[in-house]
Order: C-alpha cells, then sequence, then structure tokens
C-alpha cells in the first residue's frame, strides 16, 4: 500500500512537470523572440518523457527563423542549452527539454534515420561493424534509437568533437 502511494504520486506529477517545463521554457524563448525581433509561434508539448517546444514561423515560412538554427544547427544546441538552464533556474530541476526551430530537428531526425538505415543495411550485407561521421549527441540519439529498432548493436566511440556512432553486427 505505501509503496502504490509513492508511485501514484510521481505517475501524476509526471506530466505536469513537463508541461511546466514546456510553459517556461515559451516564456523565455518568447522574451528572446522579441529581444532579437522575430516572429514566431511556440508550440508546446510532451513526447517520449521529455517537454517539446517548438519555435514556428508565423507567416508558413521558417527562413526568417534560421539565424536560431545557425550552421549544423549550432545555434539550435545552444539555444536548446539555455532554455534548459532557464527551465531551471525557475524550477530547480534539470531538464531534458528539446527545442526545434522551424523544423529543423525534425528533419535532421528522417535524414538521420535514412544514413542509419543505410549503415545497417550495410552491416547486415557484410557483417562488419561500420562507423558513421561525427555527430552530436542529438543526432547520435537519434542513430542509437534507429539501430536498435533494426535489432543491432551501436554504441559512441571518441571524444567530442570527433565522437561518432559505430553500428555493429548481431551476435
Amino acid at each position: 500500500m505505501a509503496q502504490e502511494d509513492v508511485v501514484k504520486p510521481q505517475e501524476e506529477a509526471g506530466p505536469s512537470r513537463l508541461e511546466e517545463e514546456g510553459e517556461v521554457a515559451a516564456d523565455y524563448l518568447e522574451e528572446l523572440l522579441d529581444i532579437v525581433d522575430l516572429d514566431g509561434d511556440i508550440d508546446i508539448g510532451v513526447e517520449h518523457g521529455r517537454a517539446v517546444v517548438d519555435i514556428v514561423a508565423e507567416d508558413g515560412s521558417d527562413g526568417s527563423l534560421d539565424r536560431l538554427v545557425g550552421r549544423d544547427g549550432e545555434v539550435l544546441d545552444a539555444l536548446q542549452e539555455l532554455t534548459r538552464l532557464a527551465v531551471q533556474a525557475r524550477t530547480g530541476d534539470r531538464s531534458r527539454l528539446m527545442l526545434d526551430v522551424g523544423g529543423f530537428r525534425a528533419g535532421r531526425r528522417q535524414e538521420l534515420t535514412a544514413l542509419a538505415e543505410e549503415a545497417i543495411s550495410r552491416v547486415r550485407t557484410s557483417s562488419a561493424s561500420v562507423s558513421l561521421e561525427p555527430m552530436n549527441a542529438f543526432e547520435r540519439k537519434v542513430v542509437h534509437d534507429a539501430v536498435a529498432a533494426a535489432g543491432l548493436v551501436s554504441d559512441s566511440s571518441g571524444a567530442e568533437p570527433h565522437r561518432h556512432v559505430v553500428i555493429h553486427p548481431a551476435s
């Protein structure tokens, strides 16, 4: 009985805590958009046990938000970390919030899934491990998830900024 009482409040607190993270992040990002004089709508959700915040262009064209993405998503990565820090400062809890701007991460996820599927096919054909190009943590996670879904094993090797995924044949 006592164990049930402990589990139930945590389960109920989960989604509301993540929704709160999303709301705090949205407030922070709205202020940022005002400061840099960019127009954008902010969508908040919860996916895979994480708060998810998307900044989308108000007029449907994402070009105006390119400055928030930067080359290869570098600005987006930094903005995500700043947003996580703002959430942590407000809630007192570390955030695993995912931020997307103009659909950049969604598009990149599709590209990486296709890349992973191609590499998985090479591993299955050759029965040899395949190393991919260096990737950031988000990109490696997408590849690891695709590899696991295919029933193979992968790991990350190397040190930043040269950390990369190695896909191994099934044992």
